[in-house]
């Protein structure tokens, strides 16, 4: 699992861990049972504290999407995505509210706000396909 921070957009890091987390738990793009990466690993490659990570990671855990197995690490619940999909649409319809008032400032026309969308999802389609069919994450 890939994350992306985004250090300037006002949101909390642990907030952003964990919201990446329950998407790919609730996409799909993450298995039950999948180990997520140890805390102090994690903190260096993001170059964040520690602390942020294992923020991120009780919280994910009191929410029940991962379990911590003592010694071992945490990995994604086994209970499956904890989201309907309604809830997961909801989720979605949030974050593309950000990208529709920020197209609006830039002044991008609903036509090309459109292509682009649709463009980046089929970009990160083939860059998964490509992904699952050489075996590299």
């Amino acid at each position: 699992m890939q994350f992306q921070l985004n250090f300037k957009s006002g949101k909390p890091v642990y907030l952003q861990l964990v919201d990446q987390v329950k998407a790919a738990a609730a996409s799909g793009a993450v298995r039950p049972g999948e180990p997520l990466p140890s805390i102090r690993p994690l903190a260096e490659l993001l170059r964040v504290n520690r602390n942020t990570v294992a923020k991120a990671y009780t919280e994910l855990e009191s929410q029940r999407v991962i379990e911590t197995v003592v010694g071992r690490g945490c990995f994604i619940s086994a209970a499956g995505s904890p989201f309907r999909k309604d809830v997961r649409l909801k989720l979605l319809a949030e974050e593309m509210d950000d990208a529709v008032v920020q197209a609006h400032h830039l002044q991008i026309a609903k036509a090309d706000f459109l292509k682009l969308a649709e463009d980046r999802f089929d970009a990160f389609q083939h860059k998964r396909a490509r992904a699952e069919s050489t075996g590299h994450p």
